[in-house]
């Protein structure tokens, strides 16, 4: 069971097609995503959250241009190199 918090938010959401439920949800989201991009939450735990598989959380992800996988310049450098050394060694038998 979840707790109660109660927030204020403007009348004309209603207008805009958000009534309780939409309201409920998307902040629900924008604190599950917020949690996962702080790193405080793993991508399982985000899905469980929100009630939906893993692959529907990446598909989240994706749908608000959030990256699943966020690699510095040298990470990428290093996958790049161990991915041509994979293929170097696969093209000497």
């Amino acid at each position: 069971m979840g707790a109660t918090i109660e927030i204020q938010v403007p009348a004309t959401l209603q207008s805009w097609g958000f009534d309780h439920d939409k309201i409920q949800h998307c902040v629900l989201e924008w604190i599950v995503l917020t949690l996962f991009t702080d790193e405080r939450i793993s991508s399982g735990k985000a899905a469980a959250l929100l009630g939906i598989s893993r692959i529907e959380f990446l598909n989240l992800l994706r749908k608000r241009g959030i990256a699943y996988v966020d690699f510095s310049v040298e990470e990428l450098e290093e996958e790049f190199a161990a991915v041509e050394a994979l293929k170097s060694m696969s093209n000497h038998p």
